[in-house]
Parts: C-alpha cells; sequence; structure tokens
C-alpha cells in the first residue's frame, strides 16, 4: 500500500496547529485543577472521598491507552488527536457541573479518556513536526502546554476570586479554545507513520515494542515519579518548616515557573549537547535540587532547591517523546503510546509512595526518594541508543 503523500501545509502552520493541541491539554487541566476545592466542597466530598472519586480519571486515561497502542499506526495520529481535543473540551464542564458524586465519577473516566485519546497522538504529531525543522522542536510544545496549564489555573483564581461557578469559568475558557481548535485543526499533519530502518513501507500495524521502547517507558515513568511528586508535596515540605501556606505556594510556584521558561529553550541546549548527555545533565541537577531542599531544612533554600527540581524536570519527558517517536523499527505514534503507557503507573506510584514513607519517618527522607530515582534516570540515560532524527518521511537510521 502506497504511503501517505507529504502535507503540502508549511512546517510554520502545522508547528501552531500541534501547539495548540498542547494549549489546549495545559490550559483545560490548569483550570480544572485550579477549581477542585470548589467542587470537592460543592459535593460535600471528605479528603479520602475525593481520593477514591478522582480515580475513575487514570482508570479512563489507560483504556484510552491500550485502545491507542492498537490502532494509532492504523488510523494515524491526527485522526485520534482531534477526538480527544473536542471530548475533553466537552467532558470537563460537565464534569465542573456535577451535581452528586455518582455523576462526577463517570464524567472523570470520561475525562481521563480524553487525556490519553489526546496526549499520545499530540506528542506523535509533534514528532512529525519535528521531522520537518530537521532540529530539536519538541520541548517548546511542552512549554505551550505549560504557558496553557498556568494560563488556566490563574483563570481559575480569578473566577474563584469573582465567585464564579467552577463549571461556567472552564465552559468558556473551553468555547476560546474550541474556536482556536477549529482555526487551526486543518493545518495538523497528515503524513504516514514512519518507515522501517532499510525498508520503503509503512512499518506494521502491531510491531512489537523493542528494548529501546521498554528503556524509554522505564525512563518516563521514573520521570514522571519526580514531577508528580514534587507537585504534590513541595508546598507542603515548605509548610512542613514552618513556612507560611502563602510561601508553600511559592515553592510550588517557583518550580513551576522554573519547568516553564527552561522548556522555552531546552531544544537549543538539547541539539549543543546531544539527548544522552542532556537528559543526564538533567537528572544531575534534579537530584542536586532536592539535595538542597531537604539537606538544609531552610525554606528559603527550598524554594531555591525546587526551581533547580524543575530546571532539571522540565525536558527530561519531551526528549524522550522525541526519542521514542523517531525509534527506527516501531511507527512512532504507537512507540509514543507505548511510553506512555509505561509511564502511567506513575500516577499510583509516586505521590503516595512519598506521603507512606513520610508517615513512617519524615517528609525530608521521603523526598530524598528523588534522588534515587534522578540517578537511575543518569545511569539508564547511557543505554539509550539515539536514532538518526528521520526529515520529511526520511527514514530513522540508528547512530
Amino acid at each position: 500500500m502506497p504511503a501517505t503523500p507529504p502535507t503540502t501545509v508549511s512546517p510554520l502552520r502545522a508547528r501552531s496547529a500541534v501547539v495548540t493541541l498542547f494549549l489546549i491539554a495545559g490550559a483545560v487541566m490548569g483550570g480544572w485543577s485550579g477549581r477542585i476545592p470548589t467542587i470537592k466542597h460543592q459535593l460535600g466530598l471528605s479528603d479520602a472521598g475525593w481520593g477514591l472519586v478522582v480515580l475513575a480519571q487514570p482508570a479512563g486515561t489507560l483504556l484510552a491507552l491500550l485502545v491507542l497502542t492498537r490502532v494509532i499506526s492504523r488510523t494515524g495520529p491526527r485522526a485520534l488527536a482531534l477526538p480527544g481535543a473536542v471530548l475533553l473540551l466537552v467532558v470537563v464542564p460537565l464534569a465542573a457541573a456535577s451535581p452528586s458524586p455518582a455523576f462526577l465519577v463517570p464524567a472523570l473516566a470520561l475525562q481521563g479518556l480524553a487525556t490519553g485519546l489526546l496526549f499520545s497522538p499530540m506528542n506523535a504529531l509533534a514528532v512529525t513536526v519535528e521531522r520537518r525543522y530537521g532540529r530539536s522542536i519538541m520541548s517548546s510544545f511542552h512549554a505551550w502546554f505549560s504557558v496553557g496549564q498556568l494560563g488556566g489555573g490563574l483563570a481559575g483564581a480569578l473566577a474563584g476570586h469573582l465567585g464564579t461557578d467552577p463549571w461556567v469559568q472552564i465552559a468558556i475558557c473551553d468555547l476560546v479554545l474550541a474556536v482556536v481548535l477549529c482555526v487551526t485543526a486543518t493545518a495538523l499533519p497528515r503524513g504516514a507513520e514512519a518507515p522501517l530502518a532499510g525498508g520503503s513501507g509503512p512499518a506494521p500495524r502491531r510491531a512489537r515494542p523493542t528494548r529501546q521502547i521498554v528503556l524509554l517507558a522505564g525512563l518516563a515513568l521514573l520521570a514522571a515519579v519526580t514531577e508528580g511528586s514534587a507537585v504534590q508535596w513541595s508546598a507542603q515540605y515548605s509548610v512542613s518548616l514552618g513556612a507560611t501556606v502563602a510561601t508553600g505556594s511559592l515553592t510550588l510556584v517557583c518550580y513551576s515557573l522554573a519547568i516553564a521558561l527552561t522548556r522555552s529553550f531546552g531544544d537549543r541546549l538539547v541539539d549543543r549537547f546531544g539527548r544522552v548527555r542532556f537528559i543526564r545533565f538533567s537528572a544531575t541537577v534534579t537530584a542536586t535540587g532536592v539535595l538542597l531542599a531537604v539537606l538544609t531544612g531552610s525554606v528559603p533554600l527550598a524554594l531555591v532547591g525546587f526551581a533547580l527540581v524543575g530546571l532539571g524536570c522540565a525536558c527530561v519527558f519531551p526528549t524522550i517523546m522525541g526519542l521514542a517517536g523517531n525509534q527506527p523499527d516501531v511507527p512512532a505514534g504507537r512507540a509514543v503510546a507505548l511510553v506512555n503507557l509505561g509511564e502511567w503507573p506513575a500516577f499510583f506510584l509516586g505521590p503516595p509512595v512519598i506521603g507512606l514513607v513520610a508517615e513512617l519517618s519524615s517528609l525530608r527522607f521521603a523526598l530524598g526518594l528523588l534522588v534515587v530515582t534522578s540517578a537511575f534516570v543518569a545511569v539508564l540515560a547511557g543505554r539509550i541508543r539515539v536514532p538518526e532524527p528521520a526529515h520529511a518521511g526520511g527514514v530513522p537510521r540508528e547512530r
């Protein structure tokens, strides 16, 4: 069967269209996360009850990832990313308007399903655009995700200050995002999947995961555990050292801003140092930040430490996605979906394990475990085989 002819859309338009997907994902998630306390209060849920209800979301994501690994090579990422984005824009306002926990559970499951349908395909589309540019640009896409997340969170804070219902705020923001999606959707890449190394046709639809894919999935899992734990526990750690709640929140702000800023220029560092050395350097910076925060026990140094953690974490996952999408013997979309599937257990491994260890010892000791995960990332990165990038329909080749 002949390969799909390359798209005639300019690289800039294609890049803008994929950026829109990342912006939507970040803005919707940020807007939702910022209103969780209000939604939880409206439904009368305790902390334990909320913890049980939100398990529906990763369950929906898992279902989406299991389906993606089977069908994305046949459908292409574009055919899945668009329905995922539309479903996410529709279902999140419905979840925010839930009249009862019984309504919220299936809404969150659909939200997780939409997230899974969107995230892997949009990363695969980003890989396609990156090939046309002929240089690393993956981190810039994730920078727009961070911008969207920050914007959604600020919109939620403003709406909360004004007393606006969560579903009204999210619906208005999603309507604006839907208009932008309609304008840019036609420019999304339609190209074929990456071919096999040395071959001329598309890769098999159900190519088995290679050792490199398994390695990248493990690295993504470790990176996600570190990021998730930092998000969940950084503010609480500063409070445990005697900081006010406002200062504790500032710890998370330092971490988040460091990620957003680093992703804006991270691609230059990837091209300059190479992907393997960059991942190792990033893991070292992350471990240094954690050590600075937990060994000193100082609130100001905790702020600096978690800013360093954000600096180190920022571009690891985008770099892993770029490596996965350019594997020479697995279709790009399937490879990205498999790596996302390997990352999925981080929903349950990171923050809960830190909390359990903190309960048994202390939060300082528990957060010190992130030094171990960072060390594993640095060591395992040495086993990565970096493929030559495939430019505009070319064939990836291993170095």
